[in-house]
This record gives C-alpha cells, sequence and structure tokens, in this order.
C-alpha cells in the first residue's frame, strides 16, 4: 500500500513503507529480479503542522508525478460495483550500487474514463472510510495483477505482499488459474497452484494493522470474483473478509519481522505455520554522510557488502567521535532553526522519532517529573528530540503530542525539549545520525519490529529500548545499547509504564549519562559496537537474502 522511494515523493506514511522501500533497494544491489507495485497517492499521506499548543493539522502533500516518474502507456482495468474503473501506472526504477534496476509501478485512475470519485481512488494514502479503502485495496491487488500482465511481466514466480492490504491479488491468480483449466469454479488444484505463488509477510499485531470488511460491502464492491463464491472458507472469515486471513491462506510461506513477533504471530493466528525474518534498513539510503566518509576511509566496499561493517571495531575511536560530532551538529542546527529549542553541541541528546501513537508510548519518558529533573541536575543536563505523526483519525496519537508539548513548557528550566513537524525520510535519517541515544518505548508485545534504531546503529547511535521487536536480537547489554524492563511480558499497561518508567530513569542515571560525560572512551566502545554488531546484521542485505532462500525460490 505504500513505498518510500524519495522524501519528496510523499507515497509512505512511515516504517512499512520505508522498510518497503529499504527492501527494493537491497534487492537492486543483490540483483534480485524483482517488480515492485503500490499506489500513486497524489495526495500523499499527509503534511503535518503543530500549532503553539501541540495540536496537530493534516495538509494534503501534493506532489509532482511528472516530474519525478514516466507515465506508462498500459492501461488495465477492475471492476468495482459493476462499473469498470480503469488504471494506468508510472514508473520510477531503483537503482542498486552495481546499476541494477528495480522497477516501481504507481498505479493511478486519474483517467477521463473514470467518474470523479474513482479518480480520487489512488489519491490518499489510508484515507476514506471503509469503502475507499476496499476499493483501494482491489486496485492495488487485483489492478496490480493485470496491470503487470498489461506491462508484460506473463512469468512471475512469486507474488509477496506486505500485509493483507495487497491480498486481494491472491482472487485474481485465482481466477487466472481457472481460466487456464478452462474450468467454470475454483478447484482444488487451482489453490494449490496459487498458494505456491504467493508469499505474507504480517507486520504488526496491533488489531487496527489488520483490514476486514463486512459482508454486504465485499459482497457489493467485488462480487464479480467467482473465488468469493468458490473457495468461500478461504476467502472469508465468518461472514466477514479479513485480509490478514485470505493471504494466509493462499500463501506457501508466512513470516513474521522478528523473531518475537514470530512467536506473537502464532499466538495470534493458531494453526498457521507463521516464520519469522527479522527486518532491516538500506545501510547507503541511512548512514549519515559523515559516517560515509568514514566508512570509506576504513572499510572499502561496504554498501554493497553491509556484513563488513563488522570492521567497525578497528576505525580508531576519535575518528568516529568526530564523524557523529558532525552529524550532531547538523541535526542541532536544524532543531533550533526549526524549534528555537537553543540546543547546545555538548548537552547529552535523546532522540525518539516514530507514529505517535499510544501504544509506542512516547510520554513514557515523562512518568516522574521530579525524577527526571533529578536526573538532569546529578547526572548532568540532557535534551530530547522529538518527531513523529499522528494519524488523522487517531485522536489519543494527536492528543500525546500535545502532552510533550505542554511538557515541554513546563520543564524549559531543567530540560530542553524539540518536536519537530513532518517526520519523514529526511528528518528520520537527521534525528538517527544526530542524537547520542535513540530512545523507544513501545508497550511490549506490541512493536513488531521496529527499525529506527537499525538506523540509528548506522550511525554509531546505541538504544535505550524496551525489550520487544527487533531490540530482543540486537540488544547486548552494555555492548550495544541497553534496555529498558524485562523482555516477553504481557502485564497490565499501568504497572508496566511504572515500572519501565523507573528502569529507563535507573539506565539514564546511573549507567549511561555517566558513561557520556565521564567515561566517553567506554561510550565510544558501545558506539563501534552498534555498527559492527548490529549494523552489520540488521540490515535490508541479510534480510532480502533470507526472504530469497526462505521464500522466493522455495
Amino acid at each position: 500500500m505504500e513505498i518510500a522511494v524519495e522524501a519528496a515523493m510523499p507515497t509512505y506514511a512511515g516504517g512499512l513503507g520505508v522498510l518497503a522501500g529499504d527492501t527494493i533497494r537491497a534487492a537492486a544491489d543483490l540483483k534480485v529480479p524483482m517488480v515492485a507495485v503500490t499506489l500513486l497517492h497524489r495526495k500523499g499521506y499527509f503534511n503535518q503542522t503543530l500549532d503553539a499548543g501541540g495540536w496537530q493539522r493534516e495538509e494534503p502533500a501534493e506532489w509532482s508525478v511528472e516530474e519525478r516518474l514516466e507515465e506508462m502507456p498500459q492501461r488495465a482495468a477492475v471492476a468495482l460495483e459493476g462499473r469498470t474503473v480503469w488504471l494506468r501506472s508510472w514508473r520510477y526504477e531503483v537503482r542498486g550500487e552495481g546499476g541494477f534496476r528495480v522497477p516501481v509501478f504507481f498505479l493511478d485512475a486519474q483517467l477521463p474514463e473514470n467518474s470523479e470519485w474513482d479518480r480520487e481512488l489512488t489519491h490518499f494514502l489510508y484515507g476514506g472510510d471503509a469503502h475507499y479503502r476496499l476499493c483501494q485495496e482491489a486496485i492495488l491487488g487485483i489492478g496490480g495483477v493485470r496491470m503487470l500482465r498489461a506491462l508484460g511481466y506473463h512469468e512471475i514466480d512469486r507474488f509477496h505482499m506486505n500485509e493483507g492490504h495487497a491480498s486481494l491479488l491472491v482472487l485474481e491468480l485465482l481466477d487466472e488459474e481457472a481460466r487456464k483449466a478452462g474450468t467454470a469454479s475454483i478447484t482444488h488444484d487451482e489453490v494449490v497452484a496459487v498458494r505456491q505463488k504467493c508469499v505474507f509477510t504480517t507486520h504488526t499485531p496491533v488489531p487496527a494493522g489488520h483490514d476486514m470488511f463486512s459482508k454486504d460491502l465485499f459482497e457489493r464492491v467485488l462480487g464479480g470474483h467467482q473465488a468469493i463464491y468458490d473457495a468461500k472458507d478461504l476467502v472469508c472469515c465468518g461472514d466477514v473478509l479479513d485480509m490478514t486471513f485470505l493471504g494466509f491462506n493462499l500463501s506457501h510461506y508466512i513470516n513474521g519481522v522478528a523473531k518475537k513477533h514470530g512467536e506473537i504471530s502464532r499466538l495470534m493466528f493458531a494453526g498457521y505455520l507463521i516464520d519469522a525474518i527479522t527486518n532491516g534498513v538500506h545501510a547507503a539510503t541511512w548512514v549519515a554522510e559523515a559516517f560515509q566518509e568514514l566508512y570509506d576511509r576504513h572499510i572499502s566496499g561496504w554498501r554493497q557488502d553491509n556484513f563488513s561493517l563488522r570492521y567497525a571495531l578497528t576505525i580508531p575511536k576519535q575518528e568516529v567521535w568526530q564523524a557523529h560530532a558532525q552529524a550532531k551538529s547538523r541535526l542541532l542546527r536544524y532543531a533550533n532553526q526549526k524549534s528555537g529549542a537553543q540546543m547546545a553541541e555538548d548537552v547529552f541528546t535523546l532522540g525518539f522519532g516514530r507514529r505517535a501513537t499510544t501504544y509506542k508510548r512516547p510520554d513514557l519518558l515523562f512518568q516522574d517529573i521530579e525524577r527526571l529533573k533529578g536526573i538532569a541536575s546529578k547526572a548532568g543536563l540532557f535534551q530530547v528530540i522529538y518527531a513523529g505523526k499522528a494519524h488523522p483519525q487517531d485522536q489519543g496519537g494527536k492528543e500525546l503530542i500535545q502532552r510533550i508539548f505542554q511538557l515541554k513548557e513546563a520543564l524549559q528550566k531543567d530540560i530542553k525539549i524539540a518536536y519537530l513537524e513532518n517526520y519523514d525520510m529526511e528528518l528520520g535519517k537527521l534525528i538517527t545520525s544526530g542524537v547520542d541515544l535513540w530512545l523507544n518505548t513501545p508497550q511490549p508485545p506490541l512493536e513488531a519490529s521496529g527499525t529506527s534504531g537499525m538506523k540509528a546503529a548506522f550511525n554509531g547511535v546505541p538504544s535505550l529500548s524496551i525489550l520487544d521487536g527487533w531490540w530482543i536480537e540486537g540488544c547486548i547489554e552494555g555492548v550495544t545499547g541497553w534496555s529498558i524492563g524485562e523482555d516477553g511480558r504481557i502485564a497490565e499497561e499501568a504497572v508496566d509504564r511504572s515500572r519501565d518508567a523507573a528502569s529507563l530513569y535507573d539506565k539514564l542515571e546511573q549507567v549511561i549519562m555517566p558513561l557520556f560525560y565521564r567515561d566517553r572512551d567506554r561510550f565510544i566502545d558501545v558506539m563501534l559496537h552498534s555498527i559492527a554488531l548490529n549494523g552489520s546484521f540488521f540490515n535490508a542485505h541479510r534480510m532480502i537474502q533470507q526472504y530469497v532462500l526462505k521464500a522466493y525460490f522455495y
């Protein structure tokens, strides 16, 4: 549903889209023959503005499609509610380090043949109601397969669905198999043939991430597909079209995006064999310029061989610190210009950047204001940089941003806090590379993976994080970073908040800040190990290789 190829193209909302983009970039580096399909999102996700009180307002993020993409002449069509909706595609090429290219096709319904309402179906990412969303997902899944055929892609071996948003592609594949076999209804052999072609990745244990549509709605929108009736037990869960179950039932390989998430998914979806491939990020995309220059001097070929980042342990500490100082200076100049926070380069700086929603608990740091003030006065000064958008319909997420603004004012004499608007790829790279410590505080076990801390690790920024998602695998206490709380627990939120906040404060006051201010060599050791151990493993090259071996060449 979303793919991040450039910051200037707002065709993504956050981590899922960035991960898709990193997957494609890694495939291009490693010459994996792949083609990607998404929607055009002419109005983008949204531009975020925050008023003086921290209340989020959304504006369409319009961009020039013609300047960045190549329109393809082919056309495809889907039937929605009995009417024909015509589609075109726009091509973008992702070029790998060795010159290999992976095309991305953006589906677009803005054609004169379509009604005004239909033309806007590819305009807004995660916009509208359930009706709008189902029509979008029909365009993505069914229209995506038809567009690939129109473009000449007739011999695709595997279809990889990222989340249930694309699951309707299995209906089109079932119909294709029935047409090839000349059968009037879907048979067992055709189900087996489609299952062999499909791979499904589930990205979240949060219910809102799993789309479901009522029987009345999906029959009204998609009633023309024979598979809805012939394979109803595979397509529907009771009287509901559950996009996750649809993808699961028609895929030969299913995976979660971290080892812990694989376990949680097997508990959530009993009866399905669910593997795990831990996410990774694309090194060359997320390494700041200062660190790119550092790696170029000391680790030849790191862009094409991310595993070679293990040699970071041999880089002189002073050079690492100088590169970090450059990245930090760049971030703080930006933060001061945008927020007027007057942050200083010699002050310990924490970063927190991700979607603003309640389970990610961005306000956990402020659980005990007096304790926080005490840390600033006893252990040393520190400052905090926040960024992140709340979904337009997520009232709780918007209120969290507002709360952080209120705390910013209340703590201004003790702790400087900046909340930067319009979090995107560029700002994400600036923050993950420029802070001294990356903070992540989700409510376990709701963080499927998380990738922002991986980006930080590539830039020598260690994490202080809840043991959930990827950090269960990436945390070697005191070596690659530090943990908050205990891993694997599912407890009441009120209990967890108090315990996690106490653990966070203890680590900051007693371990991390003393290292930063009084044992800089030891702090740089942690920086180096975060690159050498986490950067060399939690990268998209390793991830795409695992997909190739486990899922694509099955």
